[in-house]
């Protein structure tokens, strides 16, 4: 069976569709790209997720009553 061809209405959002997974295509290699070669200073998505690990604890008493 061949496949029918699309509606003149449909072609649009067809066209649209097409250009949007081109476009994500492009930046899937550009970002495979960058991860092979290292570039950038941290490639990491997370900075500073937690606070600084070492230091004294100190404790405040609740004020209130």
């Amino acid at each position: 069976m061949a496949a029918a061809e699309p509606e003149r209405d449909d072609a649009p959002e067809d066209e649209m569709k097409q250009k949007f997974r081109e476009a994500l295509e492009r930046k899937k290699r550009a970002q495979a790209e960058r991860n092979a070669t290292g570039a950038g200073k941290d490639p990491s998505k997370v900075h500073a997720a937690h606070g600084p690990a070492g230091g004294k604890r100190t404790f405040r008493r609740k004020s209130g009553g």
